[in-house]
């Protein structure tokens, strides 16, 4: 099955708002790190996520918080978008456990998740940020 997320070289920098399908956004300008260096870079020295700014990791089966600075949320999708798990407000210098059957990973400020009632098996939608 082909997957909906946004993914591959050519996707790499892209930004788009993510939304629970049919519903609540959750970030407004998500930016794609689908190439080697900017998924090594990730997040590292980000001092402040702003409302709606994130990134989407491609691919992706875990992640760690080490050198971080701030607490995130990370959600785990396979390839059609759906969550498949859910970390809450993960802290610096901790790691997700490996999930094989991920395909991205999805990284938002703390709190985000919570405050849009996002849970496992919800389904998520790209669009191309204006």
């Amino acid at each position: 099955m082909k997957s909906i997320i946004p993914h591959g070289s050519a996707r790499n920098g892209e930004r788009h708002v993510v939304r629970i399908e049919g519903g609540v956004a959750l970030g407004t300008e998500v930016r794609v790190a689908s190439g080697f260096g900017s998924r090594l870079r990730g997040l590292l020295g980000t001092r402040s996520l702003s409302p709606g700014q994130g990134l989407l990791l491609v691919p992706c089966t875990s992640i760690h918080m080490f050198f971080m600075a701030i607490p995130l949320d990370v959600a785990f999708l396979d390839a059609e978008g759906r969550v498949i798990s859910v970390y809450k407000n993960i802290k610096p210098w901790r790691m997700s456990r490996l999930h094989p059957e991920a395909f991205a990973a999805l990284e938002l400020a703390a709190g985000t998740f919570e405050a849009a009632g996002l849970k496992i098996g919800d389904h998520l939608e790209f669009t191309p940020s204006p």
